[in-house]
């Protein structure tokens, strides 16, 4: 027979979920009138630490500062109480796995893609450039009734410890920072700052020294936490804590396309950026990193969403258990299942000139061959053959930017093979994201009239009267050709395209 659930106080404790070195926290239900009944979790301080008041007040402030976080990426505390001297923090449930838990399962069937990484670290980013910010809604007191902090006066919080551990991710793909169990605010007394917590592998190298901290000190450690997801490789674990923490201190980071040669230059840059050793090199606060991130992320094509996460952690999770079992997996169709992928398109048509001018010197089957070499030697593939046009491809792992330059360069030398033989060439060069199937190696069904592959086609017959080649605006930062505005097109609501053509 299973065991009744334990009750403390107002909640029956379902079950134990972890046990950390200051609490214990348990899966919980708690009733309310007709019937209610809510499902959340009570993070209880441990039974031989009731009695320290270090660690009491800890978990005071703990609740002092989660109580006033409340922010979709933020698991949300409701209730600070005492059953029988027994502390306890009434907290939000997130059903899901928390980040170390999520990339475990993933390193066994394949690194983490880039589309979700940023998806994760641009999530958790919100929750810290909120936290960062918050200021006091009232005035604070102490026990004896001198004034601490005043309304409007910034709070001042750190996390400290921001690591995988503490990075939940649900099954509907939200992304929730928990356990300010050792953060830092104003509020606090000063020797609550002058301990060194967390977890060494994932501190910054001033919070190893135990000097004062701000903000880019959680910046350092969501960085490691970033380059770990990107690499698949710890950045500073060692096999002892001394050793640990002296790589830390030494803030020393191999190159992340070491390990992944296809991140481009510019995330490697921005994860270099924010795991600078001195923290007047990092970026300045977490709004400054999220926009930095962001602009990349739309640069780059690497946009995910909450339903790109949860689908990753749905096949990461039945990949995983069927690769233990020895199963193979359930193949699913194309689509929303895959992750997001960055994606080049080139749309390239020949059409004869006017009789009145030359009639064309090679046929176009002979083209069409000249074509084939030219894209196999930029590394792009041919989705689409027909006789005097093509549908070129190329999967954006080594970075956009380095992809879109493939693409023009390859359209460029298209244009020249073909008025070399006496044809206009039309041509179109469209960045996008597509779900790409590892068995079809093509998107789902329908794919030919969706996102970049059909822009690029509208835009090859946009170029056919001008015999230039076009860009959208993202593909268009991408390179340092000269290009002019042609104009743009509206595609949803008051939302527009802005062309480019190469100069």
């Amino acid at each position: 027979m299973p065991q009744a659930p334990e009750v403390f106080g107002k909640y029956h404790l379902l079950e134990k979920i972890a046990t950390g070195g200051m609490a214990e926290v348990f899966r919980a239900r708690s009733y309310g009138m007709a019937g209610f009944e809510k499902i959340l979790v009570i993070k209880r301080i441990l039974d031989h630490l009731g009695k320290d008041k270090e660690f009491v007040q800890l978990f005071v402030d703990e609740a002092r500062i989660a109580v006033s976080l409340i922010h979709v990426n933020i698991v949300q505390v409701f209730e600070l109480g005492e059953v029988e001297g027994a502390y306890y923090m009434a907290m939000e449930y997130v059903h899901g796995l928390d980040l170390a838990r999520l990339v475990n399962r993933a390193h066994k069937v394949g690194p983490v893609p880039v589309s979700i990484a940023c998806f994760v670290i641009i999530e958790a980013l919100r929750a810290l450039q909120f936290a960062h910010e918050r200021v006091r809604e009232e005035d604070l007191y102490d026990k004896d009734g001198e004034l601490v902090s005043k309304e409007g006066d910034p709070m001042n919080i750190v996390h400290c410890d921001i690591s995988p551990q503490n990075i939940l991710i649900s099954f509907s793909g939200e992304v929730k920072i928990t356990d300010f169990g050792i953060s830092r605010a104003s509020f606090q007394i000063d020797e609550q700052h002058d301990v060194i917590r967390g977890k060494y592998a994932y501190m910054s190298p001033e919070q190893t020294k135990g000097e004062a901290l701000d903000g880019r000190s959680d910046l350092f450690s969501l960085g490691i936490v970033f380059y770990e997801l990107l690499t698949g490789r710890r950045l500073f674990k060692a096999r002892s804590r001394d050793e640990t923490l002296d790589r830390v201190k030494r803030a020393e980071v191999p190159s992340a396309r070491g390990f992944r040669p296809e991140l481009s230059e510019d995330l490697e840059d921005l994860l270099l950026r924010s795991l600078a050793r001195h923290s007047e090199h990092r970026f300045q606060d977490a709004g400054d990193m999220l926009d930095a991130l962001s602009a990349l992320v739309v640069r780059e094509g690497h946009r995910a969403n909450n339903n790109d996460l949860a689908s990753y952690m749905k096949a990461t999770i039945e990949a995983a258990t069927a690769r233990v079992s020895g199963e193979r997996p359930v193949r699913k169709q194309a689509g929303r299942s895959m992750p997001p992928s960055a994606v080049v398109v080139l749309a390239v048509e020949a059409a004869p000139p006017p009789r009145s001018i030359a009639a064309p010197r090679t046929p176009l089957k002979s083209l069409n061959q000249e074509w084939a070499t030219i894209v196999h030697d930029s590394g792009g593939e041919v989705w689409e053959r027909e006789e005097g046009s093509l549908l070129v491809v190329w999967v954006a792992r080594g970075g956009l930017r380095e992809t879109v330059g493939r693409a023009v360069q390859t359209s460029l030398a298209l244009q020249q093979a073909t008025l070399g033989a006496g044809y206009r060439l039309s041509a179109g060069v469209a960045p996008g994201v597509a779900r790409i199937s590892p068995e079809s190696k093509r998107p789902a069904d329908g794919w030919e009239l969706a996102g970049p592959f059909y822009l690029a086609r509208w835009m090859m017959n946009l170029s056919a009267h001008r015999g230039r080649v076009l860009l959208t605006e993202v593909g268009r930062r991408q390179v340092s050709r000269r290009s002019s505005l042609l104009g743009r097109i509206p595609i949803q609501g008051n939302r527009y395209i802005n062309l480019y053509e190469l100069g």
